[in-house]
């Protein structure tokens, strides 16, 4: 996997994360530096550990699946990408965040803004890619993501929360096809 695909897929992940982060510094009001390290390390250290569960687990019925590993890749990326941009469009009310950086709160919001890496992390054993380095890089991706989401929050409020889980729906959608192509391409023409 190239490193372009690897940092947009980290770029999708984060996007949940930066959403909450955004409404946790609309709700804490002021920036403070202490409360992005301590979103940024949940976060990220989340979406670092979900897509090397879901490898594991991958890696574990791959051999049942192998045929059709690309279509298992493509249903999964579009199914979380859907669903982000289903979220964004959503009418509803949105739910409040609190502004409380204590560690239930944020462990709860870490697994909630993780499950996709999960995931991906399954595809990712399906497309035999390097778990650990792309753990680490999808982790401190949203590590960053999710820092910059408080200041935004905090400065600009929840304008970007929506817009930002449009994009990362999008980008995730935008991989599936690719390894669809890519592997298409690969099998007729290789």
């Amino acid at each position: 996997m190239s490193i372009v695909t690897l940092f947009m897929i980290a770029v999708g992940l984060s996007m949940d994360a930066f959403a909450v982060s955004i409404c946790k510094g609309l709700a804490s009001g002021r920036f403070r530096l202490k409360h992005a390290f301590i979103v940024g390390t949940w976060f990220g250290g989340f979406q670092a550990l979900m897509p090397m569960i879901g490898f594991f687990l991958g890696s574990r019925f791959e051999k049942y699946i192998a045929a059709i590993d690309h279509w298992v890749a493509f249903l999964l990326l579009g199914l979380i990408g859907f669903g982000m941009i289903k979220e964004a469009l959503s009418q509803k009310e949105e739910q409040e965040v609190d502004a409380s950086f204590d560690a239930l709160t944020m462990l709860l919001l870490a697994i909630a803004t993780s499950i996709d890496a999960l995931a991906v992390g399954i595809s990712f054993a399906l497309l035999h890619v390097e778990i650990v380095s792309a753990s680490l890089f999808i982790g401190l991706t949203t590590f960053i993501c999710s820092g910059f989401g408080l200041l935004v929050g905090s400065h600009f409020g929840t304008r970007f929360r929506a817009k930002s889980e449009l994009l990362g729906g999008i980008i995730l959608i935008l991989i599936g096809f690719k390894i669809l192509v890519e592997d298409y391409l690969s099998n007729y023409f290789g």
